[in-house]
């Protein structure tokens, strides 16, 4: 009898975990969890993070590209250390390296390689490219010679030691790249309205990718005439981004905050400064544009007093003002213990008493960043007219006042207190006319301004055009007498030393002074 009960029981247990083992798999299957993401959200992480990663916001564009261009300069070292000292700090200039291979190009190689076979998402395969040619043209022009044609495939493909292709080669494929990718776009297929940065706009992805073609042959002005001319005539009479409608423009909000923002209202906020370079170009000019972008806190001795006077509470001693009149830029070549003597020889408080940049209108945190602008399409536009190398459509004198009144006019998009009356606009236009004799310099000061906090751009085309011609920073410790690049990040000189130090030889140093491939004078 206790034989046949122990074997009753064990049949019960064997029913119960049969029983248990044919509902396992329904019973560990999410009914409510995504079983794939929809590419075109992999596609916005890229897209978010080509603003907010840090490395086109903040790090190597904060403490590199708008100081070396003047815009922006900081009198602190430590890990501020970098074109206001003109040293090396490779903590600062591997942030735009990590960021978009790590944030960017992982992304979109993923939305890529989901969605090349797949015909009915083939805007969207084409978008990634699009975005991520524009992050590789970035990378290439801050650091020169980089991983492209292997760029995003470690997941993918298992090639974690990628090589490091020349810029001469890299070029060719940007421009060839980008023009594949407009003749694949269609208005007749799948319009991806989940797109944060078009909302799918088929002909708005179109006019972006024919603003980077005319923007890569520009870039080639002085190294590859001949192809600069083929690759500008080739986008002549295409749609490109000529109304700020168009413009290609990462937009933040509290949950993705823009970078620069976040740094510079955060522990950096008072560490920052205008350059006297840019305010004094701006006041001599009489630009309106001083008034959307400047802020100073008069009479301030600390951070604090900058702070508290933002906020509403203002010392006794401190007034916040945003009159040309009251604008003293930074100027270069001072650190910190040098700065102070300086503040007080111009009749100033402390250092702090310096213009900046607007933490609570421009340099806010819910700022947008700029790809490609209006603006800077009709100026590149101005100048290849003149150069002869399109010769239909509006006048180079045309283009130049359209890019001037679309950045003025593009500046609203940041906060309604940065807006610039028209009437001004009209005055400023009429006191600044087009002056065909002196075109590149005119033009390229022009873009110079409307480039203001896009980092990357802004030293690239400054290399590129070598206007303005603004004086190299005299600081007297400085390694370089000029930055030229970003020098590669330490991880990977440790890690893909083999393909790094190929590229290394070929470019002629790792180092802030050697000249990327199309920067030849």
């Amino acid at each position: 009898m206790k034989k046949l009960l122990n074997y009753s029981l064990l049949v019960s247990l064997l029913l119960v975990i049969a029983s248990c083992e044919n509902g396992f798999d329904e019973l560990n299957t999410s009914k409510t969890g995504a079983a794939e993401i929809d590419p075109v959200y992999i596609l916005n992480n890229g897209i978010v993070n080509v603003s907010s990663s840090g490395g086109a916001g903040g790090g190597s564009s904060l403490i590199y590209d708008v100081g070396v261009v003047q815009h922006i300069i900081s009198p602190n070292s430590g890990v501020l250390t970098g074109a206001n000292y003109n040293q090396d700090n490779r903590q600062a200039t591997q942030s735009l390296w990590q960021g978009y291979y790590r944030n960017v190009i992982r992304y979109t190689a993923d939305v890529i390689h989901a969605t090349q076979d797949d015909a009915t998402r083939s805007n969207l395969y084409q978008m990634a490219r699009i975005l991520q040619t524009y992050a590789l043209m970035v990378l290439t022009d801050a650091y020169g010679d980089i991983p492209y044609f292997e760029a995003g495939k470690g997941y993918l493909e298992g090639i974690t030691l990628p090589q490091y292709d020349a810029q001469e080669d890299i070029y060719p494929a940007i421009i060839q790249d980008l023009k594949s990718a407009v003749a694949g776009l269609s208005a007749s297929g799948k319009i991806e309205t989940a797109d944060v940065l078009y909302g799918g706009d088929v002909a708005k992805w179109t006019k972006f990718a024919n603003s980077l073609i005319l923007r890569a042959g520009m870039r080639l002005s002085t190294v590859d005439p001949t192809l600069a001319a083929q690759t500008v005539a080739s986008v002549e009479g295409a749609e490109l981004i000529l109304t700020n409608a168009d413009n290609a423009v990462v937009r933040h909000d509290n949950n993705y905050q823009n970078a620069l923002g976040v740094t510079l209202n955060g522990t950096e906020g008072a560490n920052f400064y205008l350059t006297a370079p840019f305010v004094d170009h701006l006041k001599n000019t009489n630009d309106p544009r001083l008034t959307s972008i400047a802020v100073r806190y008069k009479g301030a001795k600390s951070g604090p007093e900058q702070a508290n006077t933002a906020n509403g509470n203002p010392p006794a001693t401190v007034t916040l003002t945003k009159a040309p009149a009251d604008q003293i830029g930074m100027p270069m070549g001072h650190d910190n213990s040098t700065i102070g003597a300086v503040a007080t020889g111009l009749g100033l408080a402390s250092f702090y008493d310096f213009s900046q940049v607007d933490r609570k209108r421009m340099a806010k945190l819910t700022a947008p960043m700029y790809l490609v602008s209006a603006a800077q399409t009709h100026l590149l536009l101005a100048e290849a007219t003149e150069r002869g190398w399109i010769s239909t459509g509006q006048t180079a004198a045309e283009h130049f006042e359209a890019g001037i009144r679309a950045h003025m006019e593009q500046l609203a998009a940041f906060d309604a207190g940065s807006a610039v009356p028209p009437a001004d606009i009209n005055t400023y236009v009429s006191a600044n006319p087009y002056d065909a004799a002196n075109y590149l310099e005119q033009i390229n000061t022009q873009y110079w301004i409307a480039s203001f906090l896009n980092g990357p751009e802004a030293f690239a085309n400054y290399r590129r055009s070598g206007f303005p011609a603004l004086a190299p920073n005299p600081y007297p410790g400085k390694e370089v007498t000029n930055i030229y690049r970003l020098t590669y990040p330490t991880s990977e000189i440790s890690v893909n030393s083999a393909n790094v130090n190929v590229a290394i030889d070929r470019m002629g140093g790792d180092k802030l002074d050697t000249r990327v491939w199309w920067d030849n004078e």
